[in-house]
């Protein structure tokens, strides 16, 4: 007898006959699953699909621009803006360092939060994370919209809200600084997972707080409960400073936020046991 996992599977086929007897040459097959067997579905199906989709968008520069238009985010007021967006803009990505960056924290650590999770409460939480996130960055976006238009007269108000969508999506911007800045905040869209994947992030750090994380760039390794910390305070530093640097800041505070949020309600519910920063 050969037990699975202690031993290769072997399968002969042995056909007898008054004449002759052959057997065949066995076949012996490896009972160890492959990495990307491993990983769990839901993780395993975010990671093809958001692969699959920067992979045509980067081929194809005209699928480019219609996914753009049609499934990144935009602000409530912009004339693009769909309430499906909320959802779709997560699966959309910059560039291949966004899309890599993102993808690979996904991999490293949303494989352990499936896991221990299940799929079907990992896949609610990733995508809860990434919707609450898009929220809390299009409320500080608000913010920054009503200051913005306190200080504008309702003529340019009005030539931004019905013409500024068509002057970004031709490459340009007003030459006034403060109808420019308007006009980028409404008609500008947000792409990427970056909300949901601070969500995944913050709930490692949150379910597994001692559980030692190596980073390139420094030699030692660091609990990933400071790790965490580390990263919610440099996102909340950048976000206040108001860096031009492209990135939605609050959206990963957000992502962070909610899903810290809902860990604290399952713990009360009593979902996990054994696993908490407290």
């Amino acid at each position: 007898m050969v037990c699975a996992g202690l031993a290769p599977h072997f399968r002969a086929l042995e056909i007898r006959h008054s004449k002759f007897k052959i057997t065949a040459i066995p076949q012996m097959y490896n009972s160890r699953p492959s990495f990307f067997n491993n990983i769990p579905p839901i993780t395993k199906n975010l990671l093809i699909i958001n692969i699959l989709i920067w992979a045509f968008m980067a081929l194809l520069p005209a699928a480019d621009r219609v996914l753009d238009k049609y499934f990144a985010l935009y602000f409530f007021s912009s004339p693009a803006f769909q309430p499906y967006q909320l959802f779709t803009y997560m699966f959309l990505h910059g560039g291949f360092m966004h899309l890599f960056f993102n993808m690979f924290a996904l991999l490293m650590f949303g494989r352990t939060i499936e896991y221990t999770m299940g799929s079907g409460r990992f896949l609610f939480y990733y995508i809860s994370c990434g919707i609450c996130a898009a929220l809390v960055q299009m409320g500080i976006f608000a913010l920054y919209i009503n200051n913005l238009q306190g200080l504008m007269l309702p003529e340019q108000l009005s030539i931004v809200y019905e013409q500024g969508y068509g002057v970004l999506a031709r490459g340009f911007n007003y030459s006034d600084p403060d109808m420019a800045a308007l006009n980028a905040f409404i008609n500008t869209p947000m792409v990427g997972a970056s909300g949901a994947i601070y969500g995944v992030l913050l709930a490692f750090g949150f379910l597994y707080p001692n559980m030692p994380v190596y980073l390139f760039f420094i030699p030692v390794p660091i609990k990933s409960k400071w790790l965490i910390i580390g990263y919610f305070v440099l996102e909340l530093l950048y976000g206040i400073s108001g860096s031009a640097d492209g990135v939605a800041h609050f959206a990963h505070l957000g992502g962070m936020i909610f899903g810290f949020l809902m860990l604290l309600y399952w713990k009360k519910k009593g979902v996990f046991r054994n696993h908490w920063f407290f």
